[in-house]
């Protein structure tokens, strides 16, 4: 089962963020990327695994290390793993907040093969009723069925959205329903999952991001009970299509849940690099020893880990 390997799961992103700290604030973006990338990859490849990388760095001629289609570990239980390494590798050499290294498995064919395109996401927290959003819905649709089920005002709202110019339109949209906005630079696979964080206080989760983050966060989610609907963005290009079509994507208009996109049993699990929302990032004392604080959560357990782990310099 997947469960019995959590605590190496574990590992594997605590010590990708470790060696991104001796880049955090140093302004290097690629630097501190390559640093979690070649950690990840050498734990990866000491576990009892055959393991496929299913998302990851992007295709084989264009990233070097986990590139979508690596085989991963010593030989096992077979595995597909999807992965960031350092999600907001700006945020981190910017000593910016919440850069965390993300990994998750599920048994082979459990993640939505997602090509390197954006998708259109909504995301809302555990506890609500099915269906209460839709990426079909408008803006204030959604806001106004969340607003219901949660017993309160839009006004009392906040949404997470990333801080680009495509999002101009949607984020005047929520503004104009009456609910508040929390901007983020980067790293939307945290600012899902900041859904179901009672301290981060989101309760809802909007706009365009990479897709293999969203499957990801839907990985993520799946767990605690949260719901994520996510839609592939391709407009006209073609070579973009049938790289999708070649993954065994058929309807490029679909809208997929968070259980069409990691399902099965599916364990998640993220380490902090900086201070963030979620998990506080790595400290290195004068004794030597390096803190990191990281996160997991298990389907088939049922259950969410947060752990705080000791290493020596």
């Amino acid at each position: 089962m997947l469960s019995q390997l959590s605590s190496q799961i574990i590992e594997v992103t605590e010590k990708a963020a470790i060696a991104c700290y001796d880049w955090i604030g140093k302004g290097d973006n690629m630097a501190a990327d390559a640093a979690a990338v070649k950690s990840m990859r050498e734990t990866l490849n000491q576990m009892n695994i055959k393991g496929t990388i299913v998302i990851g760095e992007g295709e084989r001629d264009e990233a070097p290390m986990l590139f979508i289609g690596e085989e991963v570990g010593k030989g096992g239980l077979e595995v597909d793993i999807a992965l960031d390494p350092l999600e907001g590798t700006t945020i981190c050499a910017n000593a910016g907040e919440s850069s965390l290294a993300v990994i998750a498995f599920a048994k082979k064919g459990g993640f939505l093969h997602a090509p390197d395109v954006y998708m259109d996401k909504i995301a809302v927290g555990a506890g609500l009723p099915e269906g209460i959003i839709d990426l079909d819905n408008s803006p204030q649709k959604n806001l106004q069925n969340i607003a219901q089920a949660k017993k309160c005002a839009v006004s009392d709202l906040t949404v997470m959205i990333l801080e680009r110019s495509r999002h101009n339109e949607l984020i005047a949209k929520v503004r104009e329903a009456g609910a508040r906005i929390r901007l983020i630079g980067d790293g939307d696979v945290a600012g899902v999952i900041a859904c179901t964080n009672q301290t981060a206080r989101i309760d809802a989760y909007m706009g365009t991001g990479g897709a293999p983050e969203g499957v990801l966060a839907a990985a993520g989610l799946r767990v605690i009970g949260g719901q994520m609907m996510g839609r592939l963005i391709f407009g006209d290009n073609q070579k973009q299509i049938e790289r999708a079509k070649e993954m065994g994507i058929k309807d490029l208009n679909k809208k997929y849940t968070a259980e069409e996109m990691a399902s099965g049993d599916v364990i998640f699990a993220c380490a902090g690099v900086t201070d963030g929302y979620m998990l506080d990032g790595v400290k290195k004392c004068k004794s030597g020893k390096i803190f990191v604080n990281s996160l997991l959560m298990d389907s088939a357990a049922k259950k969410v880990i947060r752990t705080s782990s000791k290493y020596l310099a």
